[in-house]
């Protein structure tokens, strides 16, 4: 099966589907290597790697450029933040072309204003709930592949509360889309009524520290029924945190020996990017015969 068919298998099961956040080709390589079976480009995540905030910066092109790193460092599916489709129906169905073509396995859409904001910051706003549905018609019929996923996310519930973000959700289900996304809720109760106000609809949870959002073990979220978890800052979180670490230290002493211990080594940083792989297809067409020269 291609991503896209593996991505659709995975969320027919009973069970959790975990998906890491990643921001380059090296961070989605590292999620396929620990094991995890989808990886999560996070929107936010790729802004702050550019050296900017999370509000709407990053354009399209920018996002599928990043895209198409992704999917081709990897061969698991890759979940895609779309942000709002950068801009209204027309500018998303352009979106959705290009993040299919690109090779994603699914993309989530927001209804958020445009330009949009991290779903867990304060002034977010919302378009009417009338455009979104036909925003989000306008993707689903745009998509060629019928295994590409679309998922629907509401930011309702920092704007105009929990029933309303709850409505659209619903909403967005009747619409097909493969899956919802209610971002931002404020409570475990709240985590654990989604679930129960929408039946058996897939629905995608956003956990990382820091948020509007309790941050809870998978076990229990999987039992709450929540088939997609998405953590997207916490590769990222490490990075900073490990080069913050490794720049003070040589700032320091002016030598990073007293860490190396800690540090990747030479020959693995280039196994985790296939060096050994690229050598090979050098050996097989670089080689050349003197006698035939």
């Amino acid at each position: 099966m291609n991503p896209r068919q593996t991505l659709k298998g995975l969320l027919k099961r009973n069970r959790l589907l975990v998906a890491p956040g990643c921001f380059d080709g090296l961070s989605a390589r590292l999620v396929e290597e620990a094991g995890f079976e989808a990886a999560y480009l996070s929107g936010g995540a790729v802004a702050r790697s550019m050296g900017i905030p999370d509000i709407g910066l990053v354009t399209m092109s920018e996002s599928i450029e990043r895209a198409v790193q992704v999917v081709s460092a990897t061969n698991i599916p890759i979940i895609a933040d779309a942000d709002t489709g950068y801009g209204n129906a027309v500018n998303l169905v352009r979106t959705v072309r290009e993040f299919e073509r690109a090779g994603v396995a699914a993309i989530h859409i927001e209804d958020q204003i445009t330009p949009k904001r991290c779903g867990h910051l304060d002034g977010k706003e919302v378009i009417a709930l009338a455009e979104m549905e036909k925003k989000l018609e306008a993707a689903l019929k745009t998509r060629a592949d019928p295994d590409f996923c679309i998922i629907a996310r509401t930011d309702a519930r920092g704007v105009y509360g929990f029933d309303d973000a709850i409505a659209r959700a619903r909403a967005f289900a009747k619409l097909g889309v493969d899956a919802v996304f209610v971002e931002a809720p404020q409570s475990e109760e709240e985590l654990a009524e989604i679930p129960h106000r929408l039946p058996g609809v897939p629905l995608l949870v956003n956990v990382f520290k820091g948020g509007k959002t309790p941050m809870l073990p998978m076990q229990k979220l999987e039992g709450m029924g929540y088939r997609i978890a998405i953590y997207p800052s916490e590769t990222q979180r490490a990075a900073i945190h490990a080069m913050r670490h490794v720049l003070a230290t040589l700032k320091r002493d002016g030598t990073t020996e007293s860490i190396d211990d800690a540090l990747t080594t030479f020959k693995e940083r280039d196994q985790i990017v296939g060096l050994d792989d690229w050598q090979n297809i050098e050996r097989v067409y670089m080689a050349v015969d003197p006698a035939k020269s």
